[in-house]
């Protein structure tokens, strides 16, 4: 058995064919409507954990209101995962149900 770093019995140095960079997989990180959780309290939600502004996190809210869900934005795994976190989290200390999923892009 050779190693990369002695080569082959004939002189010609091994290389690896899998060096290429592999971007991770992304996932949404969805808000649920409910009834109970304030439209303000999904705003601030949205301005404060997924940096969005006034009119987009307004915007959103309103999807999420009419359609049963939303989109807040587009992570690597553990980003979504600690977003949604943060936001049952806060919407718990609150006395919300607001609830978040993920879903992979």
């Amino acid at each position: 058995m050779t190693t990369p770093s002695q080569g082959t019995p004939d002189g010609r140095v091994l290389e690896r064919a899998d060096d290429q960079t592999r971007v991770p997989p992304r996932y949404r990180v969805l808000l649920h409507n409910d009834d109970y959780t304030t439209m303000e309290f999904v705003v601030s939600i949205l301005e404060g954990i997924f940096a969005k502004s006034p009119a987009e996190a307004f915007r959103i809210m309103m999807h999420v209101h009419l359609n049963g869900v939303g989109v807040c934005g587009v992570y690597p795994h553990e980003i979504a995962e600690t977003k949604a976190a943060l936001v049952h989290e806060r919407a718990r200390a609150d006395g919300f149900p607001l609830r978040a999923s993920l879903e992979e892009e």
